[in-house]
């Protein structure tokens, strides 16, 4: 079954990322598939480097991202059929 991230997931996800812990260490400890983990990474990027050298991630951000996400996707279900932008 799925496992869907929470924001304090997401803020766990970020203090052990910045503390340099290993993509996959960091998918064993919290329980979720290394691939989930890669797209919360992508999902968070900040577009800057980290201390550690790699793309930097904030919980934040990721968050934020969703929600947008899902108001979009609601948006376009709540449509009417045949419906344009144009």
């Amino acid at each position: 079954m799925a496992k869907h991230m929470t924001q304090d997931d997401r803020k766990t996800l970020e203090a052990r990322y910045n503390a340099g812990q290993s993509v996959a260490g960091i998918a064993r400890a919290m329980q979720f598939n290394y691939s989930t983990i890669y797209k919360e990474l992508k999902r968070g990027d900040t577009g800057k480097m980290d201390a550690n050298g790699r793309a930097g991630y904030s919980a934040a951000l990721g968050q934020q991202r969703l929600y947008n996400k899902k108001q979009q996707l609601r948006y376009w279900a709540d449509r009417p059929e045949g419906e344009t932008d144009a």
